[in-house]
């Protein structure tokens, strides 16, 4: 961080593990996985440096992927739970939060090409059930976050598109 500071950064996006806040996925809190982003929003915000949080950077819980993953329509509530952890402990230094990273390539490339982990190649069907549970999550995410965040909050995702230049 402090050398954020000396480099003039006026903010910085990072990712929470969900794992490492919620090991199994969903149930017992790991105090000192929280602790640590707390940690570092504070030291952020002393330095200067705008806080910006994304929940979701392709690294899903073991324990939830053995039930399905994104596949599972349970998906969305275990992802709404784990935010709700999230935002509880940091919203009141927070306001900017980004609830997926790039879903169109940890669906299309871990799932269809098998490029990323999990290093699936599934049907179309499964990435269509995924990508409406993704959907879902976000969707049930940004209410609670408008609903219950302790700062006014602006939310949205982070896609990913290629680039093109015209010659």
């Amino acid at each position: 961080v402090a050398l954020m500071k000396e480099m003039g950064l006026k903010a910085y996006r990072f990712s929470v593990s969900w794992a490492r806040v919620i090991p199994e996925g969903v149930g017992a809190v790991n105090e000192k996985g929280l602790k640590f982003y707390s940690d570092l929003v504070d030291e952020l915000l002393k330095q200067g440096i705008e806080p910006i949080v994304t929940l979701f950077h392709w690294d899903y819980p073991y324990a939830l992927h053995r039930k399905g993953g994104w596949r599972n329509d349970e998906s969305s509530e275990w992802f709404l739970e784990y935010a709700k952890v999230i935002v509880d402990a940091l919203s009141d230094r927070v306001q900017y939060w980004g609830t997926l990273n790039e879903p169109q390539c940890f669906i299309g490339c871990g799932n269809l090409v098998g490029e990323h982990a999990p290093f699936d190649k599934l049907p179309a069907r499964d990435l269509l059930i995924m990508g409406r549970n993704v959907l879902l999550a976000h969707g049930k995410t940004t209410r609670y976050i408008r609903q219950n965040a302790k700062k006014k909050a602006y939310i949205g995702y982070s896609p990913i598109a290629p680039a093109y230049i015209p010659k």
